[in-house]
């Protein structure tokens, strides 16, 4: 097996250790994110994203709430506008 296989795996493994972690440093969330370490330690100070620092100094990430805060303001499909127009449509429609 090659070099370039061989990280890719490794990749791979560290990414679905991560998953299984409740509580992440900046670097960890960084890597779970894709959120560069630079932009997410940006969001920390300007109080965007749920953050714990308990000693004051170093940065933690509770896994839950940084997922609950990913997926917020979510976008809805054009399926589910169409949908939701035609239920509209349906309900207002006069007789």
């Amino acid at each position: 097996m090659d070099n370039i296989k061989l990280e890719e795996k490794l990749d791979r493994i560290e990414n679905l250790l991560l998953g299984s972690k409740k509580v992440l440093t900046l670097e960890e969330a960084s890597d779970y994110t894709g959120i560069s370490r630079s932009y997410l330690y940006k969001l920390t100070s300007s109080g965007i994203v749920p953050h714990s620092k308990p000693n004051g100094k170093l940065i933690f990430f509770d896994v839950e709430k940084l997922n609950s805060w990913l997926l917020q303001n979510k976008r809805k499909s054009v399926g589910e506008i169409k949908n939701e127009a035609l239920s509209y449509a349906l309900r207002s429609k006069r007789p």
